[in-house]
Protein backbone atom coordinates (compact mmCIF):
# COMPACT_ATOMS: atom_id res chain seq x y z
CA UNK A 1 0.00 0.00 0.00
CA UNK A 2 1.61 3.48 -1.10
CA UNK A 3 -0.19 5.93 1.48
CA UNK A 4 -3.26 5.70 1.31
CA UNK A 5 -3.87 3.56 -1.73
CA UNK A 6 -4.32 0.17 -1.85
CA UNK A 7 -1.83 -0.35 -5.00
CA UNK A 8 -1.56 -4.40 -4.28
CA UNK A 9 -5.62 -4.38 -4.45
CA UNK A 10 -5.79 -2.34 -7.49
CA UNK A 11 -3.80 -4.79 -9.93
CA UNK A 12 -6.89 -6.84 -10.51
CA UNK A 13 -9.20 -3.93 -11.71
CA UNK A 14 -9.75 -2.48 -14.97
CA UNK A 15 -8.38 1.01 -15.13
CA UNK A 16 -9.31 3.76 -15.24
CA UNK A 17 -11.73 3.59 -12.26
CA UNK A 18 -12.47 5.49 -9.09
CA UNK A 19 -11.68 4.89 -5.83
CA UNK A 20 -13.42 6.19 -2.91
CA UNK A 21 -11.43 5.98 0.77
CA UNK A 22 -14.57 5.63 2.77
CA UNK A 23 -12.07 6.17 6.33
CA UNK A 24 -11.94 9.79 3.97
CA UNK A 25 -15.44 10.04 3.68
CA UNK A 26 -16.66 8.71 7.25
CA UNK A 27 -13.67 11.21 9.15
CA UNK A 28 -15.46 13.72 7.01
CA UNK A 29 -19.17 13.10 7.83
CA UNK A 30 -18.32 12.70 11.58
CA UNK A 31 -17.14 15.99 11.22
CA UNK A 32 -20.38 17.46 9.66
CA UNK A 33 -22.42 16.10 12.10
CA UNK A 34 -20.45 17.24 14.98
CA UNK A 35 -20.71 20.94 13.78
CA UNK A 36 -24.44 20.49 12.63
CA UNK A 37 -25.38 19.21 15.67
CA UNK A 38 -24.03 22.20 17.38
CA UNK A 39 -26.96 24.31 15.77
CA UNK A 40 -30.36 24.47 16.85
CA UNK A 41 -32.95 23.39 14.13
CA UNK A 42 -30.36 22.28 11.00
CA UNK A 43 -30.46 19.96 8.70
CA UNK A 44 -27.97 19.14 6.15
CA UNK A 45 -29.03 17.72 2.16
CA UNK A 46 -25.98 16.55 0.88
CA UNK A 47 -26.04 17.59 -3.08
CA UNK A 48 -25.99 14.52 -5.20
CA UNK A 49 -25.01 15.90 -8.35
CA UNK A 50 -21.55 16.01 -6.60
CA UNK A 51 -21.31 12.09 -6.67
CA UNK A 52 -24.09 10.01 -7.42
CA UNK A 53 -21.81 6.70 -6.80
CA UNK A 54 -24.37 4.28 -4.74
CA UNK A 55 -22.43 3.24 -1.93
CA UNK A 56 -21.12 6.63 -1.13
CA UNK A 57 -25.34 7.63 -1.21
CA UNK A 58 -25.87 4.94 1.05
CA UNK A 59 -22.37 5.82 3.53
CA UNK A 60 -23.71 9.35 3.76
CA UNK A 61 -27.36 8.48 4.26
CA UNK A 62 -25.39 6.71 7.29
CA UNK A 63 -24.86 9.83 8.89
CA UNK A 64 -28.42 11.46 8.59
CA UNK A 65 -28.14 13.73 6.15
CA UNK A 66 -30.71 14.13 3.36
CA UNK A 67 -30.54 15.02 -0.25
CA UNK A 68 -30.58 18.15 -2.46
CA UNK A 69 -31.44 16.54 -5.99
CA UNK A 70 -31.80 18.74 -9.47
CA UNK A 71 -32.96 15.84 -11.30
CA UNK A 72 -35.81 12.93 -11.14
CA UNK A 73 -32.75 10.49 -11.33
CA UNK A 74 -31.14 11.89 -8.69
CA UNK A 75 -34.73 11.97 -6.56
CA UNK A 76 -34.61 7.93 -7.53
CA UNK A 77 -31.39 7.73 -6.32
CA UNK A 78 -31.54 9.29 -3.30
CA UNK A 79 -34.43 7.36 -2.44
CA UNK A 80 -32.91 4.08 -3.80
CA UNK A 81 -29.95 4.85 -1.13
CA UNK A 82 -32.57 4.80 1.86
CA UNK A 83 -32.84 8.32 2.07
CA UNK A 84 -36.35 9.51 3.92
CA UNK A 85 -38.10 11.64 1.09
CA UNK A 86 -38.73 14.15 3.55
CA UNK A 87 -34.97 15.05 3.57
CA UNK A 88 -35.19 15.48 -0.09
CA UNK A 89 -34.95 18.83 -1.71
CA UNK A 90 -35.38 19.10 -5.92
CA UNK A 91 -34.05 22.07 -7.00
CA UNK A 92 -32.93 22.79 -10.95
CA UNK A 93 -34.51 25.79 -13.29
CA UNK A 94 -35.70 22.97 -15.64
CA UNK A 95 -37.75 20.90 -13.90
CA UNK A 96 -40.14 18.13 -16.10
CA UNK A 97 -43.22 17.60 -15.55
CA UNK A 98 -42.16 13.52 -15.11
CA UNK A 99 -39.89 14.74 -12.37
CA UNK A 100 -41.95 16.63 -10.52
CA UNK A 101 -44.70 14.50 -10.34
CA UNK A 102 -42.41 11.73 -9.19
CA UNK A 103 -41.78 14.13 -6.34
CA UNK A 104 -45.45 14.91 -5.55
CA UNK A 105 -46.01 10.92 -5.69
CA UNK A 106 -43.11 10.44 -3.17
CA UNK A 107 -43.94 13.40 -0.60
CA UNK A 108 -40.48 14.95 -0.85
CA UNK A 109 -39.77 17.84 1.54
CA UNK A 110 -39.75 20.51 -1.29
CA UNK A 111 -39.75 22.06 -4.25
CA UNK A 112 -37.08 24.56 -4.71
CA UNK A 113 -38.76 26.99 -7.40
CA UNK A 114 -37.23 28.90 -9.68
CA UNK A 115 -39.59 30.85 -11.84
CA UNK A 116 -43.79 31.76 -12.06
CA UNK A 117 -44.26 29.24 -14.55
CA UNK A 118 -42.20 26.65 -12.74
CA UNK A 119 -44.62 27.60 -9.65
CA UNK A 120 -47.34 27.48 -11.69
CA UNK A 121 -47.08 24.08 -13.05
CA UNK A 122 -46.29 22.75 -9.94
CA UNK A 123 -49.53 23.86 -8.93
CA UNK A 124 -51.63 22.19 -11.87
CA UNK A 125 -49.91 18.93 -11.24
CA UNK A 126 -50.58 18.58 -8.06
CA UNK A 127 -54.02 19.76 -8.29
CA UNK A 128 -54.12 17.01 -10.78
CA UNK A 129 -52.63 14.63 -7.44
CA UNK A 130 -55.25 15.77 -5.17
CA UNK A 131 -51.90 16.77 -2.68
CA UNK A 132 -50.39 20.27 -2.07
CA UNK A 133 -46.20 20.82 -3.12
CA UNK A 134 -44.47 22.64 0.07
CA UNK A 135 -42.64 25.05 -2.29
CA UNK A 136 -39.22 27.71 -1.35
CA UNK A 137 -38.07 30.31 -3.44
CA UNK A 138 -34.90 30.12 -5.14
CA UNK A 139 -34.15 33.81 -4.55
CA UNK A 140 -31.02 34.98 -6.62
CA UNK A 141 -29.66 37.58 -4.30
CA UNK A 142 -26.91 38.97 -6.36
CA UNK A 143 -23.80 38.23 -4.48
CA UNK A 144 -20.68 37.49 -6.14
CA UNK A 145 -18.61 34.63 -5.52
CA UNK A 146 -14.86 34.78 -5.65
CA UNK A 147 -14.53 31.43 -7.78
CA UNK A 148 -14.47 30.23 -11.33
CA UNK A 149 -17.44 31.90 -13.31
CA UNK A 150 -18.89 28.79 -14.94
CA UNK A 151 -19.40 27.92 -11.46
CA UNK A 152 -21.13 31.26 -10.02
CA UNK A 153 -24.85 31.13 -9.34
CA UNK A 154 -26.15 34.51 -7.75
CA UNK A 155 -25.22 37.12 -10.06
CA UNK A 156 -28.57 38.91 -11.64
CA UNK A 157 -27.18 37.53 -14.66
CA UNK A 158 -27.27 34.39 -14.14
CA UNK A 159 -29.94 31.73 -15.17
CA UNK A 160 -30.72 31.05 -11.57
CA UNK A 161 -33.54 32.17 -9.07
CA UNK A 162 -35.73 34.85 -9.02
CA UNK A 163 -34.83 38.53 -8.99
CA UNK A 164 -34.89 40.26 -5.53
CA UNK A 165 -37.17 42.88 -6.91
CA UNK A 166 -39.71 40.29 -8.01
CA UNK A 167 -39.96 38.12 -4.86
CA UNK A 168 -43.06 39.19 -3.11
CA UNK A 169 -44.77 38.94 -5.71
CA UNK A 170 -43.88 35.86 -6.67
CA UNK A 171 -44.55 34.72 -3.08
CA UNK A 172 -48.32 36.91 -2.77
CA UNK A 173 -48.95 34.50 -5.79
CA UNK A 174 -48.17 30.89 -4.17
CA UNK A 175 -50.14 31.98 -1.32
CA UNK A 176 -53.37 31.92 -3.78
CA UNK A 177 -52.72 28.69 -5.03
CA UNK A 178 -54.81 26.24 -3.59
CA UNK A 179 -52.24 23.24 -4.26
CA UNK A 180 -49.33 24.87 -3.31
CA UNK A 181 -47.52 25.40 0.41
CA UNK A 182 -44.76 27.92 0.49
CA UNK A 183 -42.50 27.51 3.39
CA UNK A 184 -39.53 29.19 2.67
CA UNK A 185 -36.16 30.71 0.81
CA UNK A 186 -33.80 29.26 -1.17
CA UNK A 187 -30.21 30.90 -1.66
CA UNK A 188 -27.22 29.62 -3.81
CA UNK A 189 -24.23 32.05 -4.56
CA UNK A 190 -21.70 29.46 -6.12
CA UNK A 191 -19.31 26.77 -5.78
CA UNK A 192 -15.83 26.04 -4.50
CA UNK A 193 -15.40 29.25 -1.91
CA UNK A 194 -12.98 29.32 0.52
CA UNK A 195 -13.55 33.15 1.35
CA UNK A 196 -15.68 33.26 4.39
CA UNK A 197 -16.68 36.75 2.83
CA UNK A 198 -18.52 35.19 0.34
CA UNK A 199 -21.21 33.74 2.91
CA UNK A 200 -21.09 36.47 5.03
CA UNK A 201 -22.25 38.79 2.43
CA UNK A 202 -24.84 36.24 1.24
CA UNK A 203 -25.98 36.66 4.82
CA UNK A 204 -26.37 40.18 5.13
CA UNK A 205 -28.62 39.89 2.35
CA UNK A 206 -30.69 37.22 3.91
CA UNK A 207 -30.86 39.27 7.20
CA UNK A 208 -32.59 42.27 4.55
CA UNK A 209 -34.86 39.73 3.14
CA UNK A 210 -36.35 38.61 6.37
CA UNK A 211 -36.57 42.21 7.82
CA UNK A 212 -38.36 43.31 4.59
CA UNK A 213 -40.65 40.39 4.75
CA UNK A 214 -41.44 40.87 8.50
CA UNK A 215 -42.95 44.05 7.54
CA UNK A 216 -45.02 42.85 5.34
CA UNK A 217 -46.28 40.03 7.83
CA UNK A 218 -44.56 37.01 5.40
CA UNK A 219 -43.19 34.03 7.67
CA UNK A 220 -40.82 32.23 6.38
CA UNK A 221 -40.51 28.98 7.92
CA UNK A 222 -37.42 27.69 6.49
CA UNK A 223 -34.20 29.66 5.00
CA UNK A 224 -32.01 26.83 3.22
CA UNK A 225 -28.45 28.75 1.87
CA UNK A 226 -27.31 26.56 -0.52
CA UNK A 227 -23.58 25.01 -0.33
CA UNK A 228 -20.72 26.04 -2.18
CA UNK A 229 -17.70 24.78 0.58
CA UNK A 230 -14.41 24.26 -1.86
CA UNK A 231 -11.95 21.89 -1.09
CA UNK A 232 -8.05 22.37 -1.34
CA UNK A 233 -7.16 21.11 -4.39
CA UNK A 234 -3.01 21.73 -3.89
CA UNK A 235 -2.91 19.92 -0.78
CA UNK A 236 -5.64 17.22 -0.55
CA UNK A 237 -3.27 14.86 2.05
CA UNK A 238 -2.81 18.04 4.08
CA UNK A 239 -6.01 19.36 4.41
CA UNK A 240 -8.42 15.91 3.55
CA UNK A 241 -11.32 17.80 5.64
CA UNK A 242 -12.42 21.17 4.70
CA UNK A 243 -13.07 23.91 7.42
CA UNK A 244 -16.44 23.04 8.25
CA UNK A 245 -16.42 24.49 11.68
CA UNK A 246 -15.68 27.94 10.20
CA UNK A 247 -17.96 27.26 7.31
CA UNK A 248 -21.00 26.36 9.54
CA UNK A 249 -20.29 28.89 12.36
CA UNK A 250 -19.64 31.38 9.86
CA UNK A 251 -23.61 31.31 8.81
CA UNK A 252 -25.18 30.44 11.83
CA UNK A 253 -23.97 33.85 13.55
CA UNK A 254 -24.68 36.12 10.99
CA UNK A 255 -27.92 35.14 9.81
CA UNK A 256 -30.73 36.11 12.25
CA UNK A 257 -33.22 33.93 12.47
CA UNK A 258 -36.76 34.57 13.95
CA UNK A 259 -38.04 31.73 16.12
CA UNK A 260 -38.80 28.33 14.99
CA UNK A 261 -37.09 29.25 11.80
CA UNK A 262 -35.40 26.10 9.71
CA UNK A 263 -31.22 27.00 8.77
CA UNK A 264 -30.84 24.46 5.91
CA UNK A 265 -27.35 23.45 4.25
CA UNK A 266 -26.17 21.58 0.56
CA UNK A 267 -22.99 20.84 0.98
CA UNK A 268 -21.79 18.91 -2.43
CA UNK A 269 -18.33 18.75 -3.30
CA UNK A 270 -16.73 19.79 0.28
CA UNK A 271 -18.64 15.74 1.40
CA UNK A 272 -17.10 13.94 -1.36
CA UNK A 273 -13.83 15.35 -3.50
CA UNK A 274 -11.07 14.47 -0.95
CA UNK A 275 -12.17 10.83 -0.84
CA UNK A 276 -11.88 10.01 -4.47
CA UNK A 277 -9.62 9.52 -6.92
CA UNK A 278 -9.43 8.42 -10.70
CA UNK A 279 -6.71 6.15 -11.21
CA UNK A 280 -5.39 5.44 -14.40
CA UNK A 281 -2.84 3.49 -15.93
CA UNK A 282 0.06 4.95 -18.18
CA UNK A 283 0.18 3.33 -21.76
CA UNK A 284 2.65 5.26 -23.50
CA UNK A 285 5.63 7.92 -21.98
CA UNK A 286 6.07 9.84 -25.34
CA UNK A 287 9.30 12.03 -25.99
CA UNK A 288 8.01 15.67 -27.54
CA UNK A 289 9.94 18.53 -28.92
CA UNK A 290 10.63 19.81 -25.71
CA UNK A 291 8.87 17.84 -24.00
CA UNK A 292 7.80 14.37 -22.66
CA UNK A 293 4.01 13.58 -21.93
CA UNK A 294 2.71 10.72 -19.66
CA UNK A 295 -0.22 9.41 -21.73
CA UNK A 296 -2.98 7.78 -19.76
CA UNK A 297 -5.95 5.35 -20.61
CA UNK A 298 -7.99 8.06 -18.40
CA UNK A 299 -9.06 10.84 -20.27
CA UNK A 300 -11.57 13.70 -20.08
CA UNK A 301 -14.61 11.39 -20.50
CA UNK A 302 -13.63 9.85 -17.10
CA UNK A 303 -12.36 13.94 -15.44
CA UNK A 304 -13.50 17.19 -17.57
CA UNK A 305 -12.98 19.32 -14.65
CA UNK A 306 -9.47 20.48 -15.98
CA UNK A 307 -10.80 20.33 -19.60
CA UNK A 308 -14.50 22.11 -18.64
CA UNK A 309 -13.10 24.65 -16.14
CA UNK A 310 -9.02 24.47 -15.93
CA UNK A 311 -9.15 23.16 -13.03
CA UNK A 312 -6.19 21.73 -11.02
CA UNK A 313 -5.80 17.91 -9.56
CA UNK A 314 -2.96 16.79 -7.99
CA UNK A 315 -1.61 14.04 -9.80
CA UNK A 316 0.72 11.23 -8.04
CA UNK A 317 2.51 8.53 -10.19
CA UNK A 318 1.66 5.69 -7.07
CA UNK A 319 3.47 3.02 -8.26
CA UNK A 320 7.51 4.42 -8.70
CA UNK A 321 9.67 5.30 -6.57
CA UNK A 322 12.26 6.65 -8.67
CA UNK A 323 13.38 10.33 -8.92
CA UNK A 324 11.38 13.06 -10.21
CA UNK A 325 11.01 13.90 -14.02
CA UNK A 326 8.25 16.51 -15.64
CA UNK A 327 5.67 15.22 -17.64
CA UNK A 328 2.80 16.75 -19.33
CA UNK A 329 -0.04 14.34 -18.25
CA UNK A 330 -2.74 13.40 -20.84
CA UNK A 331 -5.43 11.33 -21.95
CA UNK A 332 -6.21 9.30 -24.91
CA UNK A 333 -9.21 11.26 -26.32
CA UNK A 334 -9.20 12.74 -29.91
CA UNK A 335 -9.27 16.70 -28.17
CA UNK A 336 -6.87 18.99 -27.80
CA UNK A 337 -7.80 19.91 -24.23
CA UNK A 338 -7.43 16.44 -23.30
CA UNK A 339 -4.86 17.54 -20.92
CA UNK A 340 -5.06 16.56 -17.00
CA UNK A 341 -1.94 18.97 -16.23
CA UNK A 342 1.10 20.51 -17.79
CA UNK A 343 4.37 20.61 -16.47
CA UNK A 344 3.31 18.04 -14.07
CA UNK A 345 6.62 16.77 -11.70
CA UNK A 346 5.97 12.85 -11.38
CA UNK A 347 8.19 10.02 -10.21
CA UNK A 348 9.87 8.81 -13.32
CA UNK A 349 7.14 7.02 -15.59
CA UNK A 350 6.93 3.91 -17.34
CA UNK A 351 4.38 2.26 -19.00
CA UNK A 352 1.99 0.38 -17.27
CA UNK A 353 2.51 2.94 -14.00
CA UNK A 354 -0.73 3.78 -11.74
CA UNK A 355 -1.88 7.31 -11.55
CA UNK A 356 -3.99 8.76 -9.04
CA UNK A 357 -5.64 11.80 -9.99
CA UNK A 358 -6.61 13.56 -7.00
CA UNK A 359 -9.76 15.33 -4.99
CA UNK A 360 -11.99 13.86 -7.82
CA UNK A 361 -14.83 12.28 -5.43
CA UNK A 362 -16.91 15.56 -6.79
CA UNK A 363 -18.24 15.91 -10.36
CA UNK A 364 -15.79 13.08 -11.42
CA UNK A 365 -17.48 9.60 -11.80
CA UNK A 366 -20.57 11.84 -11.75
CA UNK A 367 -19.94 14.15 -15.04
CA UNK A 368 -18.53 10.97 -16.83
CA UNK A 369 -19.67 10.70 -20.50
CA UNK A 370 -19.08 7.66 -23.38
CA UNK A 371 -17.83 10.47 -25.62
CA UNK A 372 -15.91 8.07 -28.35
CA UNK A 373 -17.75 5.29 -27.25
CA UNK A 374 -16.08 4.91 -24.67
CA UNK A 375 -17.04 2.45 -21.71
CA UNK A 376 -18.11 4.31 -18.09
CA UNK A 377 -15.72 4.01 -15.21
CA UNK A 378 -16.95 1.58 -12.45
CA UNK A 379 -16.35 3.18 -8.88
CA UNK A 380 -15.19 0.92 -6.28
CA UNK A 381 -15.30 2.33 -2.27
CA UNK A 382 -12.45 1.07 0.55
CA UNK A 383 -15.02 -1.96 1.75
CA UNK A 384 -15.31 -3.61 -1.95
CA UNK A 385 -11.19 -4.53 -2.03
CA UNK A 386 -10.89 -5.42 1.65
Amino acid sequence: MKGQFPVEKFGALQTPFYYYDTRILRATLEVIKKEVDKIDNAVVHYAIKANANPQVLRTIREYGLGADCVSGGEIKAALQAGISPDKIVFAGVGKADWEINLGLEHGIFCFNVESVPELEIINELAAAKGVVAQVEFRVNPDVKAHTHANITTGMAENKFGIALGDIEQVIALAQQMQHIKFIGLHFHIGSQILNMNDFAALCNRVNELLTQFEKHHIKIDNINVGGGLGVDYQHPNRQAIPDFQEYFKTINSLIRRREGQVLHFEPGRSVVAQCGSLISKVLYVKQGTNKQFAILDAGMTELIRPALYQAYHKIENITSELPVETYDVVGPICESSDVFGKAVDLNKTSRGDLIAIRSAGAYGETMASQYNCRALPKGYVTEDLF
